[in-house]
């Protein structure tokens, strides 16, 4: 089972939109996909057709280990793409978890004690360094750190990194992160330089795949779709496709047979910001 975490501390950068989009292309091929909605803000929730403040179960009741992810899980428009849906709770939620014994596995026990198997977990984490992003980071195989080629997107690079560092040190040792480049502007100069930087200083934990600026994308929460279904013939999903393929490629399953070379998905890398 993949486990992925999309998380970036800068807003704006289609985190919520990746989680979706990539879940959506996921599902489209045939695989089962849980998506965990970590963000108080409840966008992912909203995405997908739901009211939060109208939610009686959130991913909060799992959390504070009343409910289990199944229980809490609704399903989507999309056959095979299951929710655990968030509200507003989550705010406060994020300061009561720290300090607790444990506070930052609660959400990988969950997912260890679940009785439905899925092929996929993405979580969509909300853009700060508290508690829930650390549950999310501690129980991820792999973090996606979406970002613009913009300066302030770069700037904030370095924290997120940091982050990763910790987080090997204190509870997850085998997270693995990569970046993928969204919202991007072929006809932005600076947007091609910093992208040719990115991909100079991490030539192996980059997405080959480029996600470009399209509105449909801005389009398809209104309608309750990742826009693989809303508009699956358009330029972003397309590329979220060829994301997810890249994705399905990182996880063989298992047992795998390797007959040829594999990406190789970095422990460590320095930035120059």
């Amino acid at each position: 089972m993949g486990v992925i975490a999309i998380a970036n501390h800068k807003g704006g950068v289609a985190k919520t939109t990746t989680c979706l989009s990539i879940g959506g292309s996921l599902a489209e091929q045939g695989l089962q996909v849980l998506l965990i909605d970590l963000d108080s803000q409840a966008h992912l929730t909203l995405s997908l057709g739901l009211r939060p403040e109208e939610l009686r179960h959130t991913v909060a009741d799992v959390l504070l280990e009343q409910q289990s992810l199944v229980a809490v899980s609704r399903e989507t428009p999309v056959v095979g793409l299951d929710l655990v849906p968030a509200n507003g709770e989550l705010v406060v939620l994020d300061k009561a978890l720290y300090g607790r014994p444990g506070y930052e596995y609660r959400l990988r026990e969950a997912m260890g004690r679940m009785s439905v198997a899925y092929d996929f977990i993405l979580m969509d984490c909300p853009p700060s360094f508290g508690t829930l992003t650390l549950n999310a980071l501690t129980a991820a195989n792999m973090l996606i750190i979406p970002m613009q080629c913009e300066y302030y997107a770069w700037r904030s690079l370095r924290p997120m990194l940091e982050l990763v560092t910790v987080v090997r040190e204190r509870t997850n040792p085998a997270l693995r992160y990569c970046l993928l480049v969204t919202m991007y502007d072929v006809r932005s100069r600076i947007h091609r330089l910093i992208l040719e930087q990115i991909h100079r200083l991490f030539p192996r934990a980059t997405f080959q795949t480029v996600v470009q600026v399209d509105t449909r994308l801005r389009e398809s929460p209104l309608y309750g779709l990742p826009v693989t279904q809303y508009a699956p013939r358009t330029r972003a999903a397309e590329q979220y496709r060829a994301v997810a393929q890249e994705i399905i490629a990182a996880f063989p399953p298992a047992p795998a047979v390797i007959t040829g070379p594999q990406r190789a998905w970095p422990v460590e890398h320095s930035i120059a910001v």
